[in-house]
C-alpha cells in the first residue's frame, strides 16, 4: 500500500506499534517452547509471564487470572459458556457479532436487551427482563464496554450491579475500551472480561480472557495439553503474545494520547458539519471514546462513500470489520433507531495527527461536492 494513504480504521485494527514489532522479532529469533524445562523453554516462559503481568496491570487484575487466547472471538466463545443448566444469556442489541452469536448458549436460552436512542443500554429494560425471568433462570449478561461502531461507552458497572442482584454474572467485551479509556476489572464490576491485541497496537492473532476469581473461569473451550495453567490447551503464540504485552505497556505509559485524540475528534466533527450542516453523528449525546465518529449524511449511501474514500487513498469503514466485509446496513444503527440507514465510521489510530484529519476533510469535501453535482444532474 502507498504511504500516501491515510488510515482511519483503527477500530478494525490499530497500526502495529514499533515497540511491539521489535518484541515480536526478538521472540522469533529464539527457539524454545514455553512448556519445555530447558533454558530456551524457560526464556519463552518468562516472556509469556511478563506479558501476562502487563495485561493484569492494565486491568488491575491478578496475573493468575489472565489467560491468553488467539483473539477476542475465541475468548467470547469461551466466556459465553453456560456454567449451570439454568443460566440464560442476555446480550445488548449492539454487541459485536462474536458475542451476538451466543457462544455455547442455545438460541432458546438467549435474549436481547434494547438500547436507547443514544446507543446506551436501557437499564430499566434490563431490570424488567431479569425480574420477569428470575424464577426460572440465572442471568448472564454480555455487555461491551465500548461499542465498536459508535464509540459509545456502556454503563457496565451499573448493569453489573443489577445482574448481581439477581445472582447472575457479567461478561464484558473490553476490546474497544482498552487504551482508549480508564479501565479496570473491579471498576466495571464484570466477572469475565476479554481483550484483543490488535485493537491496541499489538499484532493480530492474540487476545486474553481475564476473570475476577478462579470460580469465574468457564469450562475449558480447548482441551489437550496443560498450557495456560491447564485453562487453554495449545502451544502459545509466543511472538504474538510478546507483541501484545509490549503494546499493553505502551498504552499504560502514554495515557495522555486520549486527550490528543479528543482534540482531533472535535476538529473532525466541526469539519464534517462545516462541509455538510445536515451531518448526523451516532451516539453524539452519549459518552464516547475519543477516537470514534460514526456519521451519516442524508441521501448518501455508506457503501458508495467507503469506496469513494478508498479510491482517494483514505481508509474508513461502515462498521464492524467482522461482519463478512459488510459495507451496508448496521444492526447497531437499527437498534438505536438512527435516522440514517447507513453511516461511515472514522476511527483514529494511536498515531493519528492533525494532518490525517485535514486530509480526510479535504477528501470528504471533494467527494461531497462531486456527489451533489451528480444528483443535481
Amino acid at each position: 500500500m502507498s504511504r500516501a494513504r491515510t488510515y482511519l480504521d483503527a477500530n478494525a485494527t490499530e497500526p502495529l506499534r514499533p515497540q511491539a514489532r521489535e518484541a515480536m522479532l526478538a521472540a522469533l529469533e529464539h527457539p524454545g517452547n514455553a512448556s519445555s524445562v530447558h533454558g530456551e523453554g524457560r526464556w519463552a516462559r518468562d516472556l509469556i509471564e511478563g506479558a501476562r503481568e502487563a495485561v493484569a496491570a492494565l486491568l488491575g487484575a491478578k496475573a493468575a487470572n489472565v489467560v491468553f487466547t488467539s483473539g477476542a472471538t475465541e475468548a467470547a466463545n469461551w466466556a459465553l459458556t453456560p456454567m449451570a443448566p439454568d443460566e440464560r444469556l442476555y446480550v445488548s442489541a449492539v454487541e459485536h457479532p462474536c458475542v451476538l452469536a451466543g457462544g455455547k448458549f442455545d438460541p432458546d436460552r438467549t435474549a436481547s436487551v434494547p438500547v436507547r436512542g443514544d446507543g446506551v443500554l436501557d437499564i430499566e429494560a434490563l431490570r424488567a427482563r431479569l425480574a420477569a425471568d428470575s424464577t426460572e433462570s440465572r442471568p448472564v449478561l454480555a455487555l461491551m464496554a465500548v461499542n465498536n461502531e459508535t464509540g459509545v461507552v456502556q454503563p457496565v458497572a451499573e448493569a453489573a450491579a443489577v445482574v448481581h442482584e439477581f445472582g447472575g454474572r457479567v461478561v464484558c467485551d473490553a476490546v474497544q475500551a482498552a487504551g482508549r479509556m480508564p479501565l479496570s476489572l473491579e471498576g466495571l464490576g464484570a466477572d469475565i472480561l476479554f481483550l484483543s491485541s490488535h485493537k491496541l497496537g499489538g499484532p493480530q492473532g492474540a487476545g486474553a480472557l481475564v476473570v475476577q476469581s478462579d470460580e469465574a473461569f468457564p469450562k475449558n473451550l480447548l482441551k489437550g495439553g496443560g498450557q495456560e495453567k491447564r485453562r487453554r490447551a495449545g502451544t502459545e503464540n509466543l511472538a504474538a503474545i510478546a507483541g501484545f504485552g509490549v503494546a499493553v505497556q505502551e498504552v499504560r505509559h502514554h495515557v495522555s494520547h486520549m486527550e490528543r485524540l479528543q482534540e482531533l475528534r472535535q476538529r473532525l466533527e466541526q469539519g464534517l458539519r462545516k462541509i455538510e450542516a445536515r451531518t448526523l453523528i451516532a451516539g453524539e449525546a452519549a459518552e464516547r471514546v475519543a477516537n470514534t465518529v460514526l456519521f451519516a449524511t442524508p441521501g448518501m449511501a455508506a457503501e458508495t462513500l467507503v469506496i469513494a474514500f478508498d479510491l482517494e487513498g483514505v481508509s474508513v469503514s461502515s462498521g464492524s470489520a467482522c461482519s463478512s466485509g459488510k459495507v451496508g446496513d448496521s444492526h447497531v444503527l437499527r437498534a438505536m433507531n438512527f435516522a440514517a440507514p447507513s453511516a461511515v465510521r472514522v476511527s483514529l489510530p494511536w498515531n493519528a495527527d492533525e494532518r490525517d484529519i485535514d486530509r480526510f476533510l479535504d477528501v470528504w469535501q471533494t467527494i461531497h461536492h462531486r456527489m451533489n453535482l451528480g444528483r443535481a444532474a
